[in-house]
This record gives structure tokens, sequence and C-alpha cells, in this order.
């Protein structure tokens, strides 16, 4: 039984090409796991989701070996997603004849309009998909039926009621480590399963349970794979779970163990947590572990706007964590969501009040980004369903995976336009090598000029938005928005 688990190249975004929300972080480890469960058989693990690397180079190494099975970490990547289902088709023209299974959280949130509508996919793994693949290898191996394995969507079961989605496996520890193409530079690491949430906005419980689930790995297993990597040479770790510290008195403690593990390992790491799983006591811990990156998800200064995004942390709650943070040397980032379909102006604004009077629009790069994240509607989350049902999405993407929302307010759609535009502008800027700000090499002069700018056309077109009615806004759009990138232009001279 041969296997190939391919993980497949990434085109970068035009449209999208500074939004990371086309998946959660941690798909980065799933073929590495998938390979890692199938390696009792004669499996392969092909990573390509690495800058340069080509459909056709996949697909040629693909045909070259001629799997029994191909299992491939369908990521979605916006507009360029098609190319992906190009690939199956010229692989199946080109005589490849084995068994071509998807995995991973896009395929698992659409498999249904996958199967129905694209012939060459023969079976999506949906949900938590390590034993449902090696199931899925031994009954082909055996020439046994497949409808059977739980977990596993075929087109002859479409028609049957309910969801297939494999039930996570309730200890964690049972899963080998990930294969790794490289061990250049930050590993990343898993160290729990699921959320202990359900945001709206977030595919991750639709993904485990259609609901809030999470699955803590035991601090020994933990550290049991970190000193294999450093044993290697590893020395940068990431951990990538939405929710690294886990709920309640059991994630303290969790933590506060594992952390015991890792301080004499002197290794440095990153992570993602919620703002309310922080304390003094497991700052203190985290910092002598090593610890001295943060990506907290904060999403909104606004009361309403959290309320309706489902998130349980207000904004006092993440003012706290972020003065928490500073206190023990560690300067967070911050996820956050400046404009979402259902805000008004005045969310505008109490936005705009949270990240200034927090520190947060004090660095271009920040800046640019924090003031330019409009919420992203995926297939499969809470808020794609509550949008549907309210007659507001505007499907697109493969397979509608993706969805557009119609505002509430048109002048917050009015601001969202100008807003994202000028911080787009500049982000393009700092990545074109010939510019001041370019990000390797920034005129920090001309860098806080900008972002003087950004913050002060902010409030500008908030306070425009609030004294103006829309009829008045909507057609001085285009000349808008060239005033303002003659505004950036002259600012980069």
């Amino acid at each position: 039984m041969k296997i190939v688990v391919l993980e497949h190249p990434r085109i970068p975004s035009k449209k999208r090409f500074n939004d990371i929300a086309n998946t959660p972080l941690w798909s980065c480890l799933m073929g590495g796991y998938a390979a890692a469960a199938l390696e009792e058989f004669d499996t392969i693990f092909l990573d390509h989701a690495v800058p340069g690397a080509s459909f056709d180079a996949a697909k040629n190494k693909i045909l070259a070996i001629n799997p029994d099975l191909l299992c491939v970490n369908a990521v979605y990547f916006w507009e360029h997603t098609p190319v992906l289902f190009e690939m199956f088709t010229t692989l199946k023209r080109k005589g490849f004849s084995g068994h071509i299974n998807l995995f991973g959280f896009f395929p698992s949130l659409v498999y249904k309009k996958i199967l129905q509508q694209f012939d060459p996919v023969d079976s999506i793994a949906v949900g938590e998909f390590e034993h449902t693949l090696v199931e899925l290898a031994q009954a082909l191996e055996k020439n046994l039926s497949l409808e059977p394995i739980e977990g596993l969507a075929l087109k002859s079961c479409l028609s049957h009621k309910g969801s297939p989605t494999r039930k996570p496996e309730k200890n964690p520890d049972l899963f080998a480590f990930p294969k790794r193409r490289s061990l250049d530079g930050t590993a990343t690491i898993l160290a729990s399963r699921g959320c202990y949430n359900h945001c709206s906005f977030c595919p991750v419980p639709s993904f485990y349970n259609q609901g809030s689930l999470w699955k803590g790995r035991s601090p020994e297993n933990i550290a049991e794979e970190i000193q294999g990597l450093l044993d290697q040479g590893v020395k940068a770790f990431y951990f990538v779970d939405p929710n690294f510290i886990g709920p309640g008195k059991s994630g303290k403690k969790r933590i506060l163990t594992l952390m015991e593990l890792l301080t004499p390992m002197n290794i440095s790491f990153g992570m993602e947590t919620r703002p309310q799983d922080l304390d003094d006591q497991i700052l203190e811990q985290l910092v002598r572990a090593g610890f001295k990156s943060l990506l907290m998800g904060v999403e909104s200064g606004s009361a309403a706007i959290l309320n309706q995004i489902n998130k349980s942390a207000g904004a006092d709650v993440a003012s706290r964590a972020i003065s928490l943070c500073r206190k023990y040397g560690i300067e967070p980032e911050i996820g956050f969501l400046m404009f979402v379909p259902d805000s008004r102006l005045d969310d505008l604004f109490e936005n705009m009040n949270f990240l200034t009077q927090n520190n947060l629009l004090d660095r271009l790069d920040r800046t640019a980004n924090l003031l330019s994240h409009t919420q992203i509607v995926l297939a499969g989350t809470s808020g794609y369903a509550r949008f549907e049902q309210e007659n507001r999405l505007e499907k697109t993407g493969i397979f509608e995976f993706e969805a557009g929302v119609r505002f509430l307010d048109p002048k917050v759609k009015w601001a969202s336009d100008l807003i994202t535009f000028a911080c787009h502008t500049l982000l393009r800027s700092m990545a074109d090598r010939r510019s001041p700000i370019f990000w390797q090499n920034e005129n920090q002069q001309v860098s806080q000029r900008a972002n003087a700018f950004l913050v002060d056309l902010s409030f500008t077109l908030l306070t425009a938005g609030k004294n103006q009615a829309i009829h008045q806004l909507t057609p001085a759009l285009p000349q808008r928005k060239k005033e303002i990138q003659d505004q950036i232009d002259a600012l980069l001279i």
C-alpha cells in the first residue's frame, strides 16, 4: 500500500494579501500529523507548502510515485484555490487511478459541495482525521467497504442525514508526533485540540464538534516532543493552539506544570491565548520558561460587538491583560476586527479609543493591520449560518466557502472602504524594497509620519461619517480615495 500525504503549494493572494484568516494556524501541522499516523504503510510526505513551490512540480512527483492513496491537506487560499482542484483533474486525465482523499478545515466544512460538484475527489475525512485516514488505508489495502468508516464522507453517503464528523479522540497524547520537512527556524507545536469557546467567526468549533471542545495534551507528552526537537538543534518554538493555556483551574495547573518541565530546556517560545487566561502567576512562569511573543485575540473595543460575535471577554479584561503582559516585558500582538458587518459608527469610535488608550497604534505595521481588518465569513461558522439566514451573504469563492456580508450601516461600509484602502496602500509600500517604509530597512521618521496620518485619517473619516448623511458621503468616495493616495504619495517622498 503506497501512500502520499501532500501539503500543497500556496499561491499568495493579491486580493487579501495581508489576511491570514483563511485557515486556523494549526493547519500548518496537519500534513505532518497525517503522515505520522500513516507511518505503518509505505508513506511519503510531500511538503510543498513552501515559497516558490509549484503545482506542476507537485503533480509530477505524484504521478512519478503513483500512490494507491493520495491524502491532501486541502487549505483554502482565497482566489487561487481552484488551482488545487485543477491539479486533481489533471492527475485523473493523465491516468492517475489512486484514491484521492482530502482532509483539513476547508474540505471538512464544505464536504457535501465538494463531493457533489467535483468528481475527481473520492472521499473527505471530516473533522479530526488521523484515525479516519488509517482506517481508510486499511480498508483500501484489504479491498473492504469504505462506508462503515467513521468520519469518512463518500459520494455514496451524500443522501444520508446528519454529519459524518468523527468524534474527537479523548486522549490527544495517543497521536504520533508530526512529521516535519525541515527543522530550520522556529518549530510549530500543537499542545491542544479544539477551543473551549465558540466565536461566531471561527471554524475551529465546527471542525471539531459543532460546538466548543478543548482537549489538552499532557505536559509530559508536550515536553517529550520539544525535547526530541531540541536534541536535533531546534531552540525556538511557537504553539499554534487557538488557546494555549486552556480553560479554568485545570488549564492553569496544566500550563504551570508544563512550564516547570520547559524551564530547564533553555528554549524560547511564542503562543496564542485569550485575555482572561492570563494572570501574574502564569505570566511569571511563562517568562521564566522562555516565553517571548504573544498573539492575543481581543477582536473589538465595543461591548455590543463582542457580544454579537460571541466573545466572552470584555474590553476591560483585554486592557488588563495587555498591561499585565507589558509588566513582564511582553509586547502583545492583537487579533482585532476593526470592521464587523453589524457595527455602528459608535462601535468604530469605541475601537479607536480602545486601541489608542492601550497604546496599540504606535507602530506603522501594527496600526495598518489593526485598522484594516474586516470580519471574514467562512462556511461552517455560526456567523456564516446567521448571515445566510438573514439573507445578507454574498457568497464567493470555490464551493461558496467564502462570503461577503451586507453591512447594516452604510456609513460603516463607507468608512471601511476608505480606511482599509489607506492601510493596504501603506502595507503594499512596506513590502516594496524601493520604499522608505520597506519593513527591512524603514526610515523611522517617514514611518512615524505615515502612522500618525493613518490614525488621524481614521478619526477624521469617522467624524465625517457622524456629521454627514450617507448621500453626501458616497458620491465623493472615488475622489476621497484619490486624495488619500495623493497624501500617502507625498508622505513617502
